[in-house]
């Protein structure tokens, strides 16, 4: 995935989840020395999926078709990459950096997708592909834990997921909504302008019903 500017691949060249994951001083998710507690790390789990979520909307770049087919093979390529770093891991470290790998392609391709199209059901799945995978990666770092403190990380996690997905209904709702009200505006002004128009004869009728129908879109 592409993130500003640089197309380096995951854990290759910078920690499991560093890029998920606000550095606080001193710490690193996999030095279990530096936690206070489960409770700490629970709540570290949490503000990773919070921190994949963070990242701005992608803004629709009009990609030509030869910039989108090298986007794809781009991140194809660097997921292979990440997930071949992953190889010295061991046990759960391995399993969530392979997690993050997976999550910054699924990002990735949403995000390319938009700006190869421009669609706002584009946009929505990058919403979408953020959310589920901040869940994954968050789940699988619950995996660490154990017990009551391990169900309420997955728990928080969930959370995290279900209201983001809830955030991109609701942008999508409201965006239809939108569409669905200019829609009816046009309508009514075209109406309006049809109107007038009766009020004239002859050819002058025909050119001003004509400059309505195209002014309001009207075949």
């Amino acid at each position: 995935m592409q993130r500003a500017g640089r197309t380096d691949a995951v854990c290759a060249a910078e920690p499991t989840d560093r890029w998920l994951l606000p550095q606080a001083a001193g710490f690193n998710f996999f030095s279990r020395h530096t936690m206070a507690s489960n409770r700490s790390l629970a709540l570290h789990t949490l503000a990773a999926a919070l921190a994949l979520l963070s990242f701005g909307v992608a803004q629709a770049a009009n990609l030509s078709k030869p910039d989108y087919a090298a986007g794809k093979t781009r991140i194809d390529a660097d997921y292979q990459a990440a997930k071949a770093s992953c190889a010295p891991e061991t046990g759960n470290a391995q399993d969530v950096c392979l997690e993050v790998a997976k999550a910054r392609q699924q990002v990735a391709r949403a995000e390319l997708e938009f700006g190869y199209t421009g669609k706002p059901a584009d946009e929505i799945k990058i919403r979408v592909a953020r959310a589920e995978s901040a869940y994954g990666v968050a789940k699988e770092r619950c995996d660490d834990l154990a017990g009551n403190t391990k169900a309420v990380c997955v728990k928080e996690a969930k959370a995290v997921e279900v209201k983001a997905l809830a955030e991109a209904r609701l942008v999508k709702s409201v965006g239809e909504a939108s569409r669905d009200a200019a829609a009816d505006v046009r309508e009514a002004d075209y109406k309006v302008a049809a109107e007038k128009c009766d009020a004239m004869a002859g050819d002058a009728k025909s050119t001003c019903i004509a400059a309505a129908k195209s002014r309001y879109g009207k075949s």
